[in-house]
């Protein structure tokens, strides 16, 4: 008679079981931000139909995707993390959502600001970052400096000194393989320094044209100052300013923006606010 076998030994039923991590639980509204975990899929939610999830991503194609308790993540309360969905209460008021797409975390006072900093290349960037990420960030006790420029980078994060619990995100523009931005990238390589950038020669660009009647961006010849060679091509007779201010006007909320931007800014939030515990 075996004597090593699952029932060898005297049966303690007092030992500890083996918990299933638990996810905070969210409400699965239409327009929710969500990316899906196993496919890394980003997008809008279109229909919660257990167990099957359909995402919109941002060229409006819809993807249908397996959901299971905690297969998505979403950004709650500027975190964003594995969630479990369930359907909205009809009988209750609907969570109000930030201008990120987290969940209003009601009146709660601004937190003392972190030694950490995000930085961005000027103040076009930074005004665009506060509006869609300003409730999250004062939550987080996160401060947003403009750089006015890259160029100094390395030299700046040397200044700063920066560790583990004074961390710097910095968001780049044009971040693309053999620009200017990523060779100022190379150099600045910190373990507490995280870079991250979009595709775009401006943060112009990180917003949808279709706010502004176009279809796309003009396509600026090389060498042609960029700013003003967008004002000549959509007939604006105003300053580089004055656009800005008109253009940052009509962003409302994160579904104005292109999806790199999105996935760069949610990246710093989290390296510089990393959850507590």
């Amino acid at each position: 008679m075996r004597d090593d076998g699952l029932l060898a030994g005297p049966l303690d039923i007092d030992a500890p079981r083996h918990q299933p991590p638990s996810y905070p639980t969210i409400e699965a509204k239409p327009g929710l931000m969500l990316q899906h975990r196993d496919t890394g899929q980003v997008g809008a939610l279109v229909d919660f139909s257990p167990p099957l999830l359909v995402l919109r991503d941002e060229d409006g194609r819809d993807h249908t995707l397996r959901y299971a308790v905690g297969a998505v993540r979403a950004n709650v309360a500027g975190k964003t993390i594995p969630v479990s969905l369930r359907h909205p209460t009809p009988d209750l008021a609907p969570a109000s959502l930030t201008a990120s797409g987290s969940i209003e975390a009601g009146a709660v006072p601004a937190r003392m600001a972190r030694a950490s900093r995000i930085w961005v290349e000027g103040i076009h960037d930074a005004e665009l970052v506060e509006k869609i990420w300003g409730d999250d960030l004062r939550a987080e006790g996160v401060v947003v400096e403009p750089l006015d420029g890259a160029d100094d980078l390395a030299d700046r994060i040397h200044d700063f000194r920066p560790g583990p619990r004074r961390r710097i995100g910095v968001l780049l523009d044009h971040l693309v393989d053999g620009s200017k931005e990523s060779r100022i990238a190379a150099t600045a390589a910190n373990p507490d320094v995280l870079i991250t950038g979009h595709p775009f020669v401006d943060i112009w660009q990180a917003v949808k044209p279709t706010l502004i009647s176009i279809e796309a961006w003009p396509e600026i010849p090389h060498g042609q100052p960029w700013k003003q060679g967008v004002l000549d091509s959509i007939g604006f007779t105003g300053t580089s300013g004055q656009f800005w201010k008109m253009l940052l006007g009509k962003v409302d909320s994160w579904t104005d923006l292109e999806t790199p931007l999105l996935g760069a800014v949610e990246q710093l939030i989290d390296f510089v606010a990393p959850p507590e515990g």
